[in-house]
């Protein structure tokens, strides 16, 4: 579409796209918020360069798309509840994002988008891969859509967060396997790595499998975009169609930023 008050790239012919013309650290009219809006539901995950924020003005971003999302299994800062800190460095053992998924499929209604400033890069490497769910419906067969329509699937944070917290109790959900999303009505897939379980309506064989396919499928590279992170960059990705990946390819250098997650309206609906 042709926008007013923004410029918007396409990163590539199905997902991404890197926004200017705005200074988001500034006060940011309605219009271009109202744009940047529709740029999201357009390309699933939107990019902005050379952005500086502090924590309150991350805070306000997030807010003009509607409340924030408190992460239900993991603590934001002390004095910034709504922020989550993402760092990895030498002493890291796990990382955030390093499997491919969907941010909190587990909570009964997940986010709508999540919003990640990065101020410190290692010198290379750290990039984030974006997979629009909405190419990787599209592309099953006939029959295959015919087949998951109906299916439901569990979504489990133990899955996830178990590692960092042991001890922790974590959010179970149901939510179905191809769902619509709730503005632009388009059919997509909703399983993911790093919560799914497994298909309900299915013995553990069955579901086992499909669920490796589906894997399998929704993560080419067909699918996907790649981002090249530099120091204040952001991205804006709508965490309803649009699957991501954390590289882990900078140990031990440090990778550092801030993200706040904006609270969904719906939960995913078949």
């Amino acid at each position: 579409m042709a926008y007013e008050t923004i410029r918007v790239e396409p990163l590539t012919p199905r997902i991404g796209g890197i926004v200017s013309g705005v200074d988001l650290t500034k006060s940011v009219s309605q219009g271009q918020i109202d744009e940047i809006r529709v740029a999201l539901l357009e390309h699933q995950v939107i990019f902005f360069r050379n952005q500086p924020m502090d924590l309150e003005t991350h805070k306000a971003f997030g807010r003009r798309f509607g409340e924030l999302h408190l992460h239900s299994a993991m603590p934001g800062l002390e004095q910034h509840p709504e922020v989550r800190p993402i760092h990895a460095d030498e002493k890291s053992k796990h990382i955030a994002g390093e499997e491919w998924h969907t941010d909190l499929s587990c909570d009964p209604i997940p986010p709508m988008g999540s919003i990640l400033h990065l101020h410190t890069l290692p010198p290379r490497g750290g990039d984030t891969l974006f997979a629009s769910m909405y190419a990787a419906y599209d592309a099953l067969s006939d029959r295959m859509k015919t087949y998951l329509d109906g299916l439901t699937a569990t979504h489990d944070g133990g899955l996830a967060f178990r590692r960092f917290k042991p001890d922790g109790k974590f959010p179970v959900s149901t939510h179905p396997v191809i769902p619509r999303h709730p503005e632009t009505k388009r059919k997509l897939i909703y399983v993911n790595r790093g919560f799914t379980s497994h298909i309900n309506e299915l013995p553990p064989g069955e579901s086992a499998a499909l669920l490796s396919f589906l894997y399998s499928h929704l993560e080419k590279p067909d699918f996907q975009c790649r981002f090249r992170w530099e120091k204040h960059s952001i991205a804006f990705w709508d965490n309803r169609c649009a699957q991501h990946l954390a590289i882990w390819d900078y140990y031990p250098n440090v990778r550092s930023g801030y993200r706040v997650q904006i609270r969904g309206s719906d939960p995913p609906f078949a």
